[in-house]
């Protein structure tokens, strides 16, 4: 449960109080420094209600005995001699009948109106109407209160000056001590980080320890790594175990269109964490707030502003404070170096993709309550899911519970996620789509080739299915690797083993049809991609050496490219660039061609097979091709 963006839980943005249909939460008078302050609702609704309920009673009570006559039964009864006083004013006439009750009528001018009340005897008088006090009454008094109204929530939501002010107030989202229940026991896959973060843990729980010994523990911890490892996650955990508040916020709130805004939510935001010490400020996609100054094109000095801010503050809290603050970026790349420097975000925590013994751990939590089949081993299902990071495989687990329900099972099986994998990598299965006979025939000897291809070549990672089922928007049928290993580096030989299994669709279509169809284009882009890099990046080119010709400068995490890198070579070197690349890509052809015409029959064998099954297994490609299966069940389990 989160509280608002400020020190005090009463404040909140207008935009936000109206969303929570005007909920206003009420600060007791006194609060513990350091611990945040339990909230009593109160709803405007209560007043709205209040309002109706006087009105009513005012209806029912007030203006229920007063009798309204029009003018002429207002004469008859005066004919009759039914009125023992009457009150005459410009617009109304007001008396009393004999009976007791009150009337009103509405004046008509009338010359013989007095005449006719001294002859019945009728007192009667007139009555002066001061029309500005009856103004002030009708309409003053009305807006005065409604204005203490919405004066008092404005100061209930936003403090002096009210929530339309209160633009320059921090947006983070504040979360109690008792509130963050999630501990190092619900992260997985990342262990060195989790032992780098526990330091900063046992320095919020005993910071004495560290200060009788003279150390300070670092002001900030910089957690990078890909989208989806859990650098989020992992701050939350940090905060959980050190039972302290935890202010989370990302580096987008602190932009605002009004000048000056994004530098006042900073200091609010360190002033309230210096209240609440010790706590956690934790500062997501920081790249937004700390880009390096003078990047952009043509400046924004409203971000800049912000971002010295920024530096500003964390400069200024004295040693041993019990602050810590922690960020969590894709792209470490582009922060402002003064962001890094020591004294800042001193501590720079990489959360890595997992490995296999990782992906089991994390796919362990992400089971705890889904009821899994016995024939589900997750050590096989981590070997079969490389490169997922703890957001895929939580997606993976979450698919595979959906369609067992689907398919009304008691649990998940096996079948489950493996049909989960196929959705996550290729997208969902279109078997309704309309392919005619033609089509399919190409597509079956495609990805036949590519198949035959990878299990020929020596450095290839193991087939595991083949399948000529449409998936997602342009993917006629696939071929399934799987690794039996986490690999980090990979040899000239593997690069070129890859690149024949990447033309092995193209060269059967050439083999069987004597024809080349557009299926290829994404394998041959991949491909030219993989030769060019070997020429200009990894020096794999024995003509023109050791040195690279760097195209583009990418991020360390994510796969958009920073900047084009200016040419610094020659037209000469270019010309040679492009000789050296059409060589690899030549000679990776000639041996996909020399592979699929010396296993014609295989290649003939699994394409009938698959316009029957529309899915081959890895192991029947092998036992066809007479190999035997690789180790991956054989993976030992990390638990």
């Amino acid at each position: 449960m989160a509280l608002s963006q400020s020190d005090d839980p009463t404040k909140f943005q207008i935009k936000e109080w109206i969303c929570k249909q005007l909920n206003i939460r009420e600060e007791p008078n006194k609060k513990k420094k350091g611990k945040l302050p339990k909230r009593t609702h109160f709803t405007i609704w209560y007043v709205i209600l209040v309002f109706l309920v006087l009105s009513a009673i005012q209806q029912l009570f007030m203006a229920g005995s007063i009798q309204t006559l029009s003018y002429g039964e207002f004469k008859k009864k005066l004919a009759n001699g039914e009125m023992t006083s009457v009150y005459i004013t410009p617009q109304l006439i007001q008396g009393k009948l004999k009976n007791g009750s009150d009337f009103l009528s509405i004046r008509v001018e009338d010359a013989e109106l007095v005449k006719q009340l001294d002859a019945k005897g009728v007192d009667y008088s007139g009555k002066y109407e001061n029309r500005l006090i009856g103004a002030v009454i009708s309409w003053v008094l009305p807006l005065v209160f409604f204005f203490f109204i919405w004066q008092w929530a404005f100061k209930r939501m936003g403090g002096p000056g009210g929530a339309m002010m209160s633009f320059g107030k921090s947006k983070a989202k504040v979360f109690a001590e008792d509130e963050t229940r999630v501990t190092f026991d619900d992260v997985a896959g990342i262990e060195e980080a989790k032992e780098e973060l526990k330091e900063v843990v046992e320095f919020l729980k005993s910071s004495e320890k560290f200060q009788r010994l003279g150390g300070k523990i670092p002001k900030g911890v910089l957690l990078v790594g890909p989208p989806g490892t859990g650098k989020t996650l992992l701050a939350r955990a940090v905060a959980g175990e050190a039972k302290v508040p935890f202010f989370s916020m990302s580096g987008s709130d602190f932009v605002e269109m009004f000048v000056g805004v994004g530098a006042s939510r900073v200091r609010d935001l360190f002033q309230q964490a210096s209240e609440h010490a010790p706590c956690i400020v934790f500062i997501d996609e920081l790249d937004a707030l700390g880009k390096a100054r003078g990047m952009s094109i043509g400046g924004h000095d409203e971000r800049e502003q912000t971002l010295n801010q920024l530096l500003v503050e964390m400069d200024g809290f004295e040693p041993n404070t019990g602050v810590i603050i922690m960020a969590a970026t894709n792209r470490p790349e582009i922060l402002d170096p003064a962001l890094l420097r020591a004294g800042r975000f001193d501590r720079n925590i990489a959360v890595d993709r997992p490995d296999v013994k990782g992906r089991e751990a994390i796919l362990r939590i992400h089971t705890r309550q889904v009821k899994l089949s016995e024939d589900v081993e997750l050590h096989v299902l981590a070997a079969r899911t490389p490169g997922f990071v703890g957001a895929d495989l939580a997606n993976l687990v979450n698919e595979a519970a959906l369609l067992a329900a689907r398919r009304n099972n008691e649990s998940v099986g096996r079948k489950e996620f493996d049909d989960a994998v196929d959705r996550i990598i290729g997208g969902l299965e279109k078997k309704n789509r309309v392919i005619s006979k033609r089509e399919k025939e190409i597509v079956a000897y495609h990805e036949a080739g590519h198949a035959i291809v990878a299990e020929a070549v020596p450095t290839s990672d193991p087939v595991h299915k083949i399948s000529i089922i449409p998936r997602g928007i342009a993917a006629l049928g696939y071929t399934q690797q799987l690794p039996t290993d986490d690999r980090y580096l990979m040899t000239r030989s593997e690069l070129e083993d890859k690149l024949c299994v990447l033309l092995g669709g193209r060269v059967a279509e050439e083999i069987i049809f004597q024809d080349i169809s557009t299926g290829a284009q994404n394998d041959l882009q991949r491909a030219t991609d993989i030769a060019f890099g070997m020429v200009t990046e990894y020096g794999m080119s024995q003509k023109l050496g050791l040195r690279t010709f760097e195209k583009e400068r990418r991020s360390a995490f994510l796969e958009t490219p920073i900047a084009a890198s200016p040419r610094d070579y020659s037209e000469e070197k270019a010309k040679q660039i492009d000789e050296e690349v059409e060589l690899i890509l030549d000679s990776a052809h000639k041996r996909v061609q020399q592979i699929l015409n010396d296993k014609r029959d295989i290649l003939e064998q699994l394409y009938r097979l698959l316009l029957d099954q529309e899915v081959v297994e890895g192991e029947q490609l092998r036992q066809i091709m007479g190999k035997t299966p690789p180790p991956l069940d054989d993976i030992p389990s990390s638990h």
